[in-house]
């Protein structure tokens, strides 16, 4: 990416976007178009067609999403599928027809079958059945996928699709009910020190493994791919390493420093047993992370006290 290209960061005021957007700054990228959601509603066709005609970006990352935990995906079905159908479908057909040179797609390590083989390569992708609770997200990001290399195979373009695995970081998502369980884990313990709870009690057995990337790790990793990537299907992004819930837990609980018990509520639904991304395609392409995950919490629970204390 020539450093006066036009590149347009779809969702910078997310999580990923904004880590995105940070990155290009600190490489020496000026040229970079931003429009909140207020500006440019990019579920609406007419103001996506207006404003890739207006603004003729040359380099696209999308990393704009309707996006949320396991309660928001379980809950508001019909928004995930709908609404992330329209944001890709309009900014990757306009990036088509505006004559985009490269196009990131950003997907969610859920599109993976609930009972893949672990750990998780490219290739298990429709090879089995979704996770219930998420499947709607699930289903939009894999259009996504297919959807850029359709527009690959038939136009030429320039479309790649990456595969980030659970993210963390600054800017993160801390709701109460709407955020995932990294961000959730660090308000709960917070909330529970400051009012000198006895005990943290948290959803589900604690026995799932997750991995955990941060945020601007994957920032950095999206720009070495933009530049060394060019295939179709698409590519993981993670660490390769895992932990349980439980373990997560307790390395949050000893980061902000609760005193209380910890306690867990089986009744609750875990989601899938384990989610681990292979990222043997990443590494031999020459990129693996810098951020461990108790460095990064730390970096994240910083980032949460200067916003929400």
């Amino acid at each position: 990416m020539e450093k006066n290209a036009k590149i347009y960061v779809a969702g910078h005021r997310g999580m990923v976007g904004s880590a995105i957007y940070r990155k290009l700054q600190k490489e020496g990228y000026q040229n970079l178009i931003v429009r909140t959601s207020a500006e440019l509603d990019l579920r609406d066709q007419l103001a996506v067609t207006g404003f890739f005609q207006k603004e003729q970006p040359e380099y696209v990352f999308l990393a704009a999403a309707k996006v949320g935990g396991i309660v928001a995906n379980n809950t508001y079905r019909a928004d995930f599928l709908y609404e992330n159908l329209c944001i890709q479908n309009n900014v990757i057909h306009q990036a088509y027809k505006n004559e985009v040179k490269k196009l990131m797609f950003l997907g969610s390590s859920c599109i993976y079958p609930k009972l893949a083989p672990q750990p998780l390569k490219e290739e298990y992708l429709l090879t089995g059945l979704l996770e219930e609770t998420n499947e709607p997200y699930a289903i939009a990001k894999i259009a996504g996928i297919k959807m850029a290399d359709a527009y690959r195979a038939q136009y030429h373009c320039d479309f790649i699709s990456v595969m980030p695995t659970n993210l963390y970081g600054y800017n993160d998502n801390y709701h109460p009910q709407n955020s995932h369980v990294l961000p959730a884990l660090i308000r709960k313990f917070h909330e529970a020190k400051i009012n000198g709870s006895e005990e943290v009690n948290i959803w589900g057995s604690g026995t799932p493994m997750r991995e955990f990337l941060f945020a601007d790790d994957l920032a950095d990793a999206c720009y070495f791919l933009m530049q060394n990537f060019n295939e179709p299907g698409f590519i993981n992004i993670g660490t390769g390493k895992d932990l349980t819930i439980k373990d997560l837990a307790l390395l949050i609980k000893n980061v902000i420093g609760f005193e209380g018990k910890l306690t867990f509520d089986s009744s609750k639904p875990d989601g899938t047993p384990r989610k681990l991304m292979d990222v043997s395609k990443l590494h031999s392409l020459g990129w693996k992370h810098k951020t461990e995950l108790e460095e990064g919490i730390k970096l994240a629970y910083a980032d949460f006290l200067a916003k929400h204390s």
